[in-house]
């Protein structure tokens, strides 16, 4: 019996897709995209985004916030952002609920990057701006340690100018809030200076996955940060060079999903990747039955949900496709 085991167990290492089940669930009540959703007080929030569904004249952004109750499976509306806003850092940390940066409409354009720190007041119901950060900072990533909040690479303002999307350029920069005292401080950097990766936290150590240089395309670099020693340590690249992605860690497995491309006309990567921590390396997992990128991806009761995202490259066929993955 112990061989026959030990044989299963390597035929199926080599048919990983079927270790991941897949189920529909309720959609979205607006599709989006370009979103980083984040568990709060046991349900599913996502606040703002891009739809290709939205007006040109609004900047296809809006400021709702949705949200999702995994034992009803029900999304309703919660307290709306000040304004518009996408690209913005939804964390939960604290029993508290924080958006950080991401782009508005200002300064005569839709892709005005924003330094604001918006809190969500519970008893009034409405989000409140509490702190600025160091410089505008949007396209970002995000995890938490402790009760502060590391906010990594992106894209700033390259100039004085801060109205489309041109006038920024990829930073490499490492903020950490501290959500008690609502101060910033710098970290070490990232090695490279990026936009839109994908971070996740596993037994107290950051991972940073992908991302893409603006004039260099995608990229398959894995980069991890412990909290100890302050430093950054270079891991096994992704086996895609992918951007626009989402990660989540479920029973100590680290699933990334999604992205996108440019080249020969564009399009979204449909691969699901495992990335085991321990022996730094990665093995597939199927496919997404519906591939997106600038999706949202959590980890809530002993699933992982995927969340929104767009069918296309760029700003077409916005989503609003819910998924719960679990591991058979």
């Amino acid at each position: 019996m112990k061989y026959v085991f030990v044989l299963w167990g390597l035929f199926s290492a080599q048919l990983p897709a079927a270790d991941l089940d897949w189920q529909r669930q309720a959609d979205l009540l607006m599709p989006v995209q370009e979103i980083y959703p984040a568990v709060f007080q046991g349900e599913i929030y996502v606040a703002g985004g891009l739809s290709s569904e939205l007006p040109k004249q609004q900047g296809q952004m809006t400021a709702k916030v949705q949200i999702y109750n995994p034992e009803k499976n029900q999304w309703r509306y919660g307290p709306a952002l000040p304004q518009g806003r996408h690209h913005g850092q939804l964390v939960a940390v604290d029993q508290q609920l924080f958006l950080f940066g991401g782009f508005v409409q200002d300064q005569g354009g839709h892709w005005s990057a924003s330094a604001d720190v918006l809190q969500l007041n519970l008893e009034q119901q409405h989000w409140l701006k509490v702190a600025t950060l160091p410089l505008p900072l949007s396209e970002t990533i995000s995890w938490v340690q402790g009760n502060k909040v590391h906010l990594v690479s992106g894209r700033a303002p390259a100039t004085k100018s801060n109205a489309q999307w041109q006038d920024h350029t990829d930073v490499a920069i490492h903020l950490v809030f501290d959500v008690k005292s609502l101060s910033t401080t710098e970290a070490a950097a990232l090695p490279e200076a990026k936009n839109s990766a994908a971070a996740v936290v596993l037994n107290n150590i950051a991972y940073v996955f992908g991302g893409r240089v603006v004039k260099g395309g995608n990229k398959a670099t894995v980069h991890s940060f412990s909290p100890e020693g302050l430093q950054w340590t270079a891991q096994q690249p992704m086996p895609e060079a992918q951007a626009g992605l989402a990660a989540a860690v479920l029973n100590q497995q680290i699933l990334v999903f999604g992205g996108e491309y440019f080249q020969q006309g564009g399009g979204v990567f449909h691969k699901v990747w495992s990335y085991s921590a321990p022996t730094n390396s990665w093995q597939p997992q199927g496919q997404m039955p519906i591939p997106r990128h600038g999706l949202g991806a959590v980890a809530l009761n002993n699933a992982i949900y995927v969340i929104g995202g767009a069918t296309a490259a760029g700003l077409k066929q916005s989503s609003a496709v819910l998924e719960r993955v679990v591991i058979q």
